[in-house]
């Protein structure tokens, strides 16, 4: 089995291993840039799964940003019956790219 980790970012957890492409909520870095997802809350090496309470300090993974996007649109549709009253709203949600480069354990 080939080591992973889970992280958090944007509220979600994400189980990523390297060479994994991630797309996450919208992150304030540029592209090609390397960040650091912290807090990473479960390390797994391949053999022994390492879980943190809440998280593990020592482990990192690293990440490189490869663009930023915007998602599908997503519609709201609100109706009341024999009203004449309907509601539609769109969203599309902002979204970065992220290529798993390496998780040091």
């Amino acid at each position: 089995m080939e080591p992973y980790a889970v992280v958090e970012t944007g509220s979600k957890q994400y189980r990523v291993k390297a060479g994994d492409v991630l797309n996450v909520e919208l992150l304030n870095v540029e592209p090609g840039n390397k960040i650091d997802l912290a807090p990473v809350l479960a390390v797994s090496d391949g053999t022994a799964l390492k879980i943190g309470t809440p998280d593990i300090k020592q482990v990192k993974v690293t990440a490189t940003v490869i663009k930023h996007f915007r998602g599908e649109k997503v519609f709201s549709f609100r109706t009341k019956r024999r009203k004449n009253y309907q509601r539609k709203v769109g969203h599309r949600q902002e979204i970065t790219a992220l290529k798993i480069e390496s998780i040091n354990a």
